[in-house]
């Protein structure tokens, strides 16, 4: 079979190779699966930098999210066992923690699914607590954790402000459904914060980017705010200074959604029926950019980690458009 492989750490589009290997063979409890759709996430580029807090043995093959076939042909998401991930036309996976394809999605869309909208599920309704009527500002909106965020807030009755880098950006967060758009590239993203909300700031803070965006998420913040930090795209990890947060009252809320597949399973699959009730109900659907052939992957895992794609890039390792 195919599979992209990296032999050694560095930017993805100089690491990655697409070779000829060996199906991986399934152990205890596990299934080989056939690629539908693969799903590229900004995990698979730290991954191939060995910046990932995962560091499988070399050479491994990126690609944590997909949707895939069993042997009897059944449609299933996997987040594939790494270091055989899914960017490649067989892995295997768990048996236990394949989910069942939403109907109302095709493999991209299904594919795009799983890490990003439980992230966001996980984020906006676990860790913050997210009420209808509040306020919820989402960092990278028109990107893929940022997008899922979004259509997330809106279906539980937020209003939703995004933050784009760029008039293009800035026209997809509009398009998702944002109530108001920041291009933090010409806006200064506190004031237009504390304008549309009447000074109060929001009430939930998305944040997958840090650095800068977390600096300015903290200056309006409203009064028993929540920030949820789910990831450092920009490359800083912030340092919150803890007597800012003691003096304005907000709660910095971290996310590694990974955990509940260990720690509490129910709620992972507890999470994937709701979210297969509000894609059936077209309340959310993954944003899919970009659907690209085997070939062109590596060079797709280089853009989102350069920070220049919208919503997902979906590897079709058929070479197919599903």
């Amino acid at each position: 079979m195919q599979a992209w492989r990296v032999h050694r750490n560095g930017e993805p589009s100089e690491v990655m190779e697409l070779e000829e290997t060996d199906r991986p063979t399934p152990g205890d409890g596990q299934v080989l699966l056939a690629v539908r759709a693969a799903n590229i996430n900004f995990p698979d580029a730290l991954l191939c930098r060995g910046q990932y807090q995962v560091r499988p043995p070399l050479p491994f093959t990126p690609g944590v999210e997909i949707c895939g076939e069993t042997e009897d042909g059944r449609r299933v998401l996997a987040t594939p066992a790494l270091p055989d991930g899914g960017l490649a036309e067989y892995v295997v996976a768990d048996e236990s923690a394949l989910l069942p394809a939403p109907e109302a999605l095709d493999d991209a869309e299904a594919a795009a699914l799983h890490i990003g909208y439980q992230t966001g599920w996980f984020g906006l309704h676990r860790r913050a607590r997210l009420q209808a009527g509040e306020t919820l500002l989402v960092h990278a909106a028109a990107g893929g954790v940022g997008s899922a965020a979004v259509q997330l807030g809106k279906a539980a009755g937020a209003t939703v402000i995004g933050v784009a880098g760029g008039p293009e950006k800035a026209a997809i967060a509009r398009e998702l459904g944002c109530d108001l758009v920041i291009d933090r590239r010409n806006e200064d993203i506190v004031a237009a914060v504390k304008e549309a909300t009447g000074g109060r700031g929001a009430d939930v803070v998305y944040d997958p980017v840090g650095g800068d965006a977390y600096a300015k998420s903290v200056k309006c913040i409203a009064f028993e705010g929540r920030v949820v930090v789910v990831g450092f795209a920009s490359g800083t990890i912030p340092t919150p200074g803890l007597n800012h947060a003691l003096v304005k009252n907000y709660s910095i809320a971290g996310l590694h959604w990974g955990l509940y597949n260990a720690k509490d399973p129910a709620a992972v699959r507890a999470c994937h029926d709701e979210l297969t009730k509000l894609a059936a109900q077209g309340v959310i659907k993954p944003l899919i950019s970009e659907r690209v052939p085997m070939a062109d992957a590596a060079r797709a895992v280089q853009r989102v980690a350069d920070g220049t794609s919208t919503g997902r890039i979906v590897v079709l390792p058929s070479g197919g458009t599903r």
